[in-house]
């Protein structure tokens, strides 16, 4: 199956929700080759604001629009969006629960050689923390299509990461995106993989690997929607399985893993073992390269199965 440009993607279908709602209005903080945002600018110059490197300002004046009707949606790297611009988000637009929509591109490692600086391994855990917040990470382009014309009829703000790069199309015509619900990619009973993002890929892959080499049966879930989450699937996972693998690339603190976490201990019917970013900061170099080094590869993730499994080989 052909790679697809993630950015790329959205970009198209920005334009598209361009034409299906006027009110909407995109805001850019000098990045609009990044995080495609020029298409929409291309398409309705007049609905398309350039703030540059201002991406405070840029959420005060998503308020503003938001406020007055409009439907705002913003764009900039993860990591600026999360946290040069956090109190701006938590205080002028979740607060007041303001229907303003974030699209942070380039997130976890995949801003790869622009370095440490660059990446965003503590979004989900900083936005999944503000309340009235609602946040999703798609991972491919039937999945960012279908959850950024939900985060648009969803009232309230969102926040979507989004990484960058080429990536294969994980979800078939029979799989939906729906704010608070897990997507079920793989059946299995003895143990579940849930990923979020891009990560999703290398968990369907992974599951396959087991199947047929170790005869090991993976439930894969993609938890796109972190905030709401999907408590059932998860409580289901724990009850069925007794195991739960989460792979993220995010800080293994406060994301998807702890997440997860939280609610396995509510029933304490299964164990947890979390793949991410090691709580360090990443070393620079290609974002291929990056996720050799924090373990975020499939050959990885099928021995980190085995083991949590008491089957690899001794």
């Amino acid at each position: 199956m052909p790679k697809k440009s993630l950015c790329g993607e959205y970009g198209r279908c920005l334009v598209e929700m361009g034409e299906k709602y006027p009110e909407l209005v995109a805001l850019e903080a000098d990045l609009k080759e990044s995080t495609q945002s020029i298409q929409f600018q291309q398409a309705f110059p007049q609905r398309h604001i350039e703030v540059g490197v201002a991406e405070q300002n840029m959420v005060g004046i998503a308020a503003g629009l938001a406020l007055g009707g409009k439907l705002p949606v913003t764009h900039s790297f993860a990591c600026f969006t999360s946290m040069r611009a956090c109190e701006h988000i938590r205080t002028t637009v979740a607060y007041p629960r303001l229907n303003v929509k974030f699209v942070a591109t380039h997130a976890g490692i995949s801003a790869g050689s622009a370095g440490t600086t660059h990446h965003a391994i503590e979004d989900i855990a900083i936005m999944r923390s503000i309340p009235n917040m609602t946040v999703l990470a798609p991972g491919d382009a039937r999945e960012i299509r279908q959850s950024i014309e939900a985060a648009l009829n969803h009232q309230g703000p969102v926040y979507i990461r989004l990484a960058t790069g080429d990536v294969e199309d994980v979800y078939g015509d029979s799989e939906n995106f729906s704010i608070g619900r897990a997507t079920e990619l793989r059946k299995g009973s003895d143990v579940t993989i849930i990923t979020t993002g891009t990560m999703m890929h290398a968990g369907v892959m992974a599951a396959d690997k087991l199947k047929k080499d170790y005869g090991i049966e993976a439930r894969v879930l993609q938890m796109a929607s972190i905030k709401p989450i999907d408590r059932q699937a998860i409580i289901k996972a724990a009850l069925d399985t007794g195991y739960i693998i989460t792979i993220e690339e995010h800080n293994v603190l406060g994301g998807l893993g702890g997440a997860v976490s939280e609610i396995v201990a509510e029933t304490g019917k299964a164990k947890v073992r979390r793949i991410g970013i090691k709580d360090r900061f990443s070393g620079t170099g290609s974002a291929a390269w990056i996720r050799q080094e924090e373990g975020l590869t499939i050959d990885e993730i099928i021995n980190q199965t085995r083991a949590f499994l008491g089957k690899d080989e001794k």
